[in-house]
């Protein structure tokens, strides 16, 4: 019997261990450590946010679900990894520290045949001063809506913010990314124009004023590059898509711009052209930057392996050509493509925490020297399908070792992405949009690195009925509902 351990719970995590189990059956075992004893549709937090969903409709408990499937389910977070075992044992194995109520900071030793690492991102709050609170948690000058609790919160905060409005009170909305390397501006995208939507719908529009701040040196960058798509049949850009639903909607930008410090009611910003400011607020939104969450890696010996299994931002090496060269090198066949790590062939990394090889965006800094660049985004759909091909590659080598892994590259990876701009079944809006492929490929594609074939988008209230459906559908997905293989990644 052969053991597969999944580290982490999420989009990834979660869609590895569900199609594992049922590929392996109960021949073998499949153990997922996660330390959140719910499984949350990130996508929806921002409704949350706003106070169009509540917390119990973006969330469920795992362990009912875990235990149905035949799953086994530690409420943990993975410490450290053995790949060679110890001393003691050749025995690969994890640490891992519980989390869960009465057990919190037990630790135990989990042994493996196979792992798959889908632990997400670390929320880097402390990244940027005044963000955090010094503790890797969230600070108390902004909000965030990355988790389902911080999304009641932001709500809370923002209700206080139209009712001073309400009052006669002129407030002023900031809404962006907290740091010069953050990735999943899409999130804060959506959040702005629901607040905007919500704002509208109060009555209080003309009493906030709203802004957005973003370390994209162009408005559509997303962390991609931008990209060229068809919308009503003409090619367009998505800086001209994105300005024009700004403009429309009455919310200034900020772009090429790196959060350097956050204080009450204030944000301090560089750009890429080196001045300096300072936005202020009465209520902030502000995404934090990703990295890896910090597992170490130990060596037979005990001694310390961490940077030959995790790239310096903490997250997992895989099959990716990780050589430092210039951005116009930089080819799309440096994606990995099995998601396998180079040195362990029973390890694998799936959705955020696989460690990109380069940029997507172009790498700029300000004249100062301080990086100012998305990085790239791996969240969504691309994490699901990751994760289900790392499953796969699992399950096949379990029953053939000379199995070869599954790929699903970026680079020949297409993704839909359906983005509110603001909820409500005959009021609501949402962009929808494809594209092919995630990570662009100039080689094949000269000029856009894209498939304008099949890279589009529209923009209307047909969108906002796909993403609401879209809802229902994943989390039936996830809890594992009769024909839940049926519904796409």
């Amino acid at each position: 019997m052969a053991r597969v351990v999944i580290m982490g719970g999420g989009v990834s995590g979660h869609t590895a261990a569900t199609f594992a189990k049922k590929w392996l059956g109960n021949d073998h075992e499949v153990i997922v450590v996660t330390p959140n004893s719910n499984w949350n549709w990130i996508p929806s937090n921002i409704w949350v946010g706003v106070g169009q969903m509540t917390k119990e409709e973006v969330v469920f408990p795992l362990a009912p679900v875990y235990e149905k499937a035949g799953i086994d389910f530690k409420q943990a977070k993975a410490v450290s990894i053995h790949p060679d075992g110890n001393a003691d044992s050749d025995t690969p194995y994890i640490t891992i520290e519980s989390t869960k109520e009465g057990s919190a900071g037990e630790t135990e030793e989990v042994t493996y045949d196979y792992l798959i690492n889908a632990t997400g991102p670390k929320l880097n709050f402390d990244a940027t001063p005044g963000l955090g609170n010094g503790e890797g948690q969230m600070g108390s000058h902004t909000v965030s809506v990355c988790t389902a609790d911080h999304a009641v919160h932001a709500n809370e905060e923002l209700h206080k913010i139209f009712d001073k409005a309400k009052a006669g009170e002129r407030q002023k909305i900031l809404v962006g990314t907290g740091h010069g390397m953050c990735t999943c501006q899409g999130a804060a995208f959506e959040y702005i124009f629901n607040i905007e939507h919500e704002a509208t719908a109060a009555g209080v529009r003309d009493m906030i004023d709203i802004k957005w701040i973003s370390n994209e040196s162009f408005m559509g960058d997303f962390g991609m590059g931008g990209l060229h798509m068809k919308v009503g049949g003409y090619v367009v850009s998505s800086k001209l898509f994105a300005e024009s639903l700004f403009s429309e909607r009455n919310v200034p930008w900020l772009i090429g711009a790196h959060v350097s410090k956050v204080e009450e009611g204030k944000a301090h910003y560089e750009l890429l052209d080196g001045t300096t400011g300072v936005e202020e607020f009465d209520f902030a939104m502000l995404i934090p930057p990703f990295a890896g969450v910090g597992i170490k890696a130990y060596a037979k010996d005990g001694s310390d392996m961490t940077d030959k299994i995790f790239a310096p931002n903490a997250f997992m090496k895989v099959d990716a050509d990780y050589t430092a060269k210039p951005y116009e090198e930089w080819k799309a066949a440096d994606w990995p493509r099995t998601y396998q790590n180079p040195d362990y062939k029973n390890m694998f990394a799936c959705g955020i925490a696989f460690a990109p090889p380069h940029l997507i965006s172009k790498p700029m800094k300000s004249v100062n020297g301080t990086p100012i660049n998305p990085t790239p985004p791996r969240t969504g759909m691309p994490s699901g399908i990751i994760g289900k091909a790392v499953a796969h590659s699992v399950c096949d080598m379990i029953k053939d070792p000379s199995a070869k892994p599954h790929e699903a590259s970026m680079a020949e990876m297409g993704a839909a992405c359906v983005a509110s701009a603001g909820k409500g079944l005959t009021t609501g809006t949402a962009a929808a949009m494809t594209v092919y492929p995630v990570v662009p490929d100039f080689e094949t594609y000269p000029g856009t690195g894209r498939d304008t074939d099949y890279t589009f988008g529209e923009i209307g209230l047909a969108g906002h009925w796909i993403k609401h459906i879209l809802h229902h559908l994943f989390i039936y997905k996830a809890k594992l509902k009769p024909g839940w293989t049926l519904i796409p990644e």
